[in-house]
Parts: structure tokens; sequence; C-alpha cells
């Protein structure tokens, strides 16, 4: 609900207008986030933003690092601050101290906070010339601090915000008061980087989440609980799919039934990608430094890159697809009507991490990305991007996963000419619009060569990931001079899209085993059943069911082993294997299976009737 204000209003007057007292957080003030105690002039847009609000939360949560830095100071005088942030679910606080912080001391910590936040303290802010900003700081003794503001523009407002008897150096914006907190728990200590530089100082890293009241937290703990029993790290050693090794750390080990499961994955890719109009194609890994300078990837982004020495010249591992799939079009030339050229590739790409950023299969050096170039006449914009909008749409739902889409428009710091930018976001836009599709608009967030869409799909516990994206790029067409001739008989520039459905195959295999908690659908699941025998003399059906269920293209697997059928059965369950087979005297001689899902048992059944069951939750991709 948008206010429009009147001379003499606050943003507590207008959340009384909104009814939203109690709920007001913050405000957003003509497109800037606001404190609510902040005066409102005549004609100001004005609207108030409460917890449900990105920007409320990010308010609310910055506000209650804060806390933790004052009550930092109460439990621990002497501590140095470095940054304080809102994060997704939460906050942190860098600090440099001589000892490290416990778990007993993070109790301590947020029972001192939860004391602050019961008192209610008033936030006010208050901003200081640079000479000033920079004496208030020394005299506190505050190096990080000072190094903070040394490193600001000279035009730069500098502002502190004070919450009790603690003054920090902040941009804010925050809320009025503590008290709107309510609900804090600190949740862990990490090493980090002064800046993210190996080469400066460790600080001690407290994290935090907070909530506007008991029960929100409760729920979210209760969720992070169930988030570290379907860690994908945890589960990929349990059911033997992946390992890392200190031989090569940030680049993934696929085992045996890993394999199983991305073949699927590659094979799906491969089987929609046909059926769209793509044709496979595959660059090299290392290609030669001219082509990265063309791409700007050597200027833009060799910090990144791996790089080495081959007679004399420099190359580079690839950390991105697209230059050489430039190449691949360059290699002839195309007419107007040969257009729209689709080309897909599964290509390994390697960029270099930083080792505290690495996480399973979430975060590594080496990975797959399911890339695809289209290139196209500026008329086919539209109908392209609706094509590759319904390809992503199939795949996100047959695992599953609801999403939201972001349209990200034209940032300060574009190429191309105004009418080309005008063009491709109309392009992006028709086709959302005529797709019937709700998106969000993220004004001046595209890349700097082109206009995109991104994908943002939600697991079971309400997470996003940020997998999909439609890109048009006006840029690299213009550095590798791609060119079609027009039904004019001149020369044309193609329009550019990238996109990618999985986004990194690893990266992919790691939400799915996390969605699903390594319970994979039948399709899935690197073995789909489990022949279990009761006796000895059970094992030549088992062979020959074995045998039959692989010819009909399942994969399955036998427990022969001279073990009790509870023990094999509870195994086979801690594997998450779909179905078992149990195979006693009495199976054997009726000629049925007695079938156990993992929902429990299902009963005795015909074979034939069974692999049926099996073909069409396979044919259909059933969840």
């Amino acid at each position: 609900m948008e206010i429009i204000a009147k001379d003499g209003m606050n943003g507590f007057d207008a959340a009384e207008q909104a009814g939203l007292k109690k709920e007001a957080l913050v405000m957003r003030v003509n497109g800037e986030v606001k404190e609510l105690w902040q005066p409102l002039h005549e004609g100001d847009k004005v609207e108030v933003l409460t917890f449900a609000d990105e920007d409320g939360r990010k308010a609310f949560r910055h506000t209650a690092s804060h806390v933790l830095a004052e009550a930092i100071a109460h439990v621990r005088p002497g501590t140095k601050y470095a940054i304080g942030p809102a994060i997704a679910d939460g906050f942190y606080y860098d600090v440099d101290s001589d000892e490290p912080f416990t778990a007993d001391d993070l109790k301590a910590l947020e029972k001192e906070m939860q004391h602050l936040i019961k008192k209610n303290e008033r936030v006010e802010r208050f901003e200081l010339p640079r000479a000033e900003a920079l004496k208030l700081m020394q005299d506190r003794s505050e190096p990080y601090k000072v190094e903070l503001i040394n490193d600001l523009p000279d035009d730069a407002v500098i502002s502190f915000y004070t919450n009790g008897d603690f003054t920090d150096l902040c941009a804010g914006p925050h809320l009025a008061s503590t008290g709107k907190i309510k609900a804090v728990k600190l949740t862990q200590v990490a090493g980090a980087y002064w800046r993210g530089d190996e080469k400066n100082k460790m600080l001690q890293r407290i994290y935090g989440t907070c909530f506007p009241s008991k029960e929100e937290l409760d729920e979210y703990l209760a969720r992070i609980e169930e988030a570290k029993k379907r860690d994908h790290r945890k589960i990929g050693r349990e059911l033997d799919l992946f390992m890392m090794a200190d031989e090569g750390p940030g680049f993934p080990f696929f085992l045996p039934k890993g394999m199983v499961l991305r073949n699927i994955l590659e094979d799906y890719w491969r089987q929609l990608h046909r059926e769209a109009g793509y044709e496979e194609i595959k660059t090299p890994m290392i290609l030669n430094r001219d082509l990265w300078l063309r791409s700007g990837h050597w200027e833009h982004y060799k910090e990144n890159m791996y790089t080495t020495t081959i007679d004399d010249q420099d190359y580079a591992i690839k950390p991105m697809n697209c230059p050489g799939g430039m190449l691949v079009y360059k290699r002839k030339p195309w007419s107007y009507r040969d257009l729209p050229i689709r080309s897909g590739e599964l290509g390994l790409v390697h960029r270099h991490e930083k080792s505290g950023q690495l996480h399973g299969l979430m975060r590594v050096r080496c990975f797959t990305q399911d890339d695809a170039h289209i290139f196209m006449r500026p008329d086919q914009i539209r109908d392209e991007i609706k094509g590759v909008y319904q390809l992503i749409n199939k795949v996100y739902s047959v695992f599953g996963f609801p999403y939201t889409v972001e349209l990200s428009t034209r940032p300060a710091d574009s190429i191309g000419t105004d009418e080309m930018w005008a063009m491709a976001t109309d392009g992006l836009k028709g086709a959302l619009d005529d797709l019937g599709v709700e998106y969000k608009i993220n004004e001046g967030d595209g890349a700097f060569y082109g206009p995109k869409i991104d994908f943002h799909l939600q697991d079971c516990l309400g997470r996003t990931w940020q997998c999909g994206t439609i890109q048009l790029d006006m840029n690299l067409p213009e550095r590798f001079d791609l060119t079609y001739t027009g039904a004019d008989g001149e020369k044309h520039r193609p329009v550019m899209i990238h996109r990618v459905v999985f986004g990194s195959i690893e990266r992919f295999i790691g939400i799915l085993i996390e969605h699903f908690a390594g319970a994979f659908p039948t399709w899935l699941s690197p073995v789909q059943v489990k022949i279990l025998t009761i006796t000895s003399r059970c094992d030549e059906r088992a062979k020959e069911i074995n045998a039959l269920l692989e010819k009909a293209g399942f994969r399955p697997e036998m427990d022969l082993r001279n073990e009790k059928i509870g023990f094999k059965i509870r195994e086979a369950q801690m594997q998450k294997i779909p179905y078992m087979i149990v195979l006693g005297d009495k199976e054997v001689e009726n000629g049925e299976v007695a079938v156990r899902g993992r929902k429990g048992d299902l009963g005795t059944m015909k074979l034939e009737d069974f692999v049926a069951k099996l073909k069409e939750e396979v044919d259909t991709k059933a969840l």
C-alpha cells in the first residue's frame, strides 16, 4: 500500500495510516529505505515495510547485529569490531578478540542480547565530517573502522548509529528501537579473514538469527535441524555417491552410484534438447590467451582462472563455455534463413574459489555447466525466449520444484545503444507476458552486456536456489564480429542468448540430494530394486529376477549374503532404495515376489505386475 505523505508526517504516522502500526519496521520513501522516525515531506511516496518484506527483514537483522555488538562490548570489553551485516536468514559480526569465543560465550552473549532487547533501547543516527569520524574511531581504538572510513569517497556521508552505550560506523537503516526483535539465537562461530583476503588477519565471525516471535524462531531452528539431516555431503558419503579428497580440494570425485545419477540427468538433458531443436557441441577445455583477451575474461576475470603455458604461449583452462561457442558459430557464414541456431554443451569449467568458500558440491572449483547458446535475428527474440522458458519449466516441474522468476534490466555500467537495450528488454518482457508468467523486475540488475531472466527454485525446506538463467548478450557477438547475411544481402549482427537449466550439474545434484534427502524418485535412483533372499535356496530365483530386470532396463541389485532378512531390509532402507523384493521358499514356489517400498510392505504380487508398476513410475518420472 503506497501512501502519499504530507508535511509534518513521519514513518510512524504512515504506518498508522497503513494499518501497520505494530508490524512496521522501516519505510521506503521514493525508493530509498529509511527509519520510521525520519521526517516526510509533501508528496513523498511511502511504502511501510514489515518482516514480510526483504528490506524490512534486512533492517531487522542488521539492528540485531548491532545488539550483538553491544552485548560483546559488555561481556568481553576490548574487542575490536569489523563489520556486522544482515544476511539471508540472519546476521553476523566479525570481531577481533585475543581469546576465542566458545559455546559458553555464545550463551552469555545471547542472554545479554535478550536483556538489551527487553530494555527496548532507541536506535539513533548521527553524521560526522571525515576528520571527526576518524578521531572518534581512533579514540575508541577501532582500527577496522578507521580503515573503512579512509576507504570511503571524499564526498561520502559518514554516519553512525547508537543503541544503548554502543556506537557503530554504519550506513543504516535500522529499526527505531531494539524491542521489536523479540526472539534471537546465536548459532555458531567461524573464522573469517578481514575483507575476505587470506593475506589479512583472521577474525572471529559470530553468526545469529532473529525473528519477531519465538514461534517463528522455533520453526526456523527446526528447519535448520532438518537441513543438517539432509546435508548432501553427509548423505553423499552414506549413499556412496561422491567424495572429496585432500589431494584435490574443490574437485569432486563421482563414485559409481553417483555416476548413475549424473548420467541419468545428462541423458534426460540430451533427450530434451534434441526434441527442442538443439545440436550438441563440445569445445576444448584449454584455449589461448588471445581468445580470453577477445572475450574480456583475461582482463576482468583472470584472478579466477587457472592458466598454463604451452609452446611459450599463455593459455587458460576455460571458466566459461561461451567463447568456445563463439568460435563454433564463426566457423562458417550463415544466412538469415539458417537462424535460429541452437547449440548446447555440457562443458566442464574451472574457476578458482577460495578454500574457505568451498562447500561440498554447492561450491566447487570444477563443474559442468549445461550451457546453450542461441543465435537469432531480432524478430525471433520473443519466440526463442518462450521456447527456453518452456523447456526450463518442464525440467523443474519434473523434479517437483516450484520457482519464481525475476527480470533484471539495464545496469548503469552497460554497453550497447538505447535502441538495442529497449529491443532486448521488450523481447524478454513480451515473452513472459505472452506466457502469462508472474515475475519481479530488478531494475538495473542486469548483466553489463544485456538483460536477463533468473529462475529461483524452491526446495522442500523452503530454501531458494538460483539455477536457471536466460541472458541476452550484445557484447560477445560484437567482440567476435559474428554476422549473418540478411534478406537484403547485407551483413547483420545476430542476437545471442546464453542459458542454463541445471546451472551446474554438480550443484543441481547437491540440491536434489537435499531436496529428496537421498530418497530419490524411482526413475532417478541409482539402485531401483534390491532383491533380498531369506535362504540360499532362493539364490537362483533371485539371479533370474535380477537378469530379467536388467534386460528390461532397470537397475537392480542382489543381497545373497547369509544374514537375517531383517538386517538386509534395514540396510536397504538405510540406502534409501525405492523397492525391495523379498524372496523366500513360499514366493519361489508360487512364482510370486513379496514387495516392500520405502514406506512399508506392499504385499505379494506377480513379478510381471511389479515390473509393470516399476515401468510406469520410470516412464512417467513419477515423484
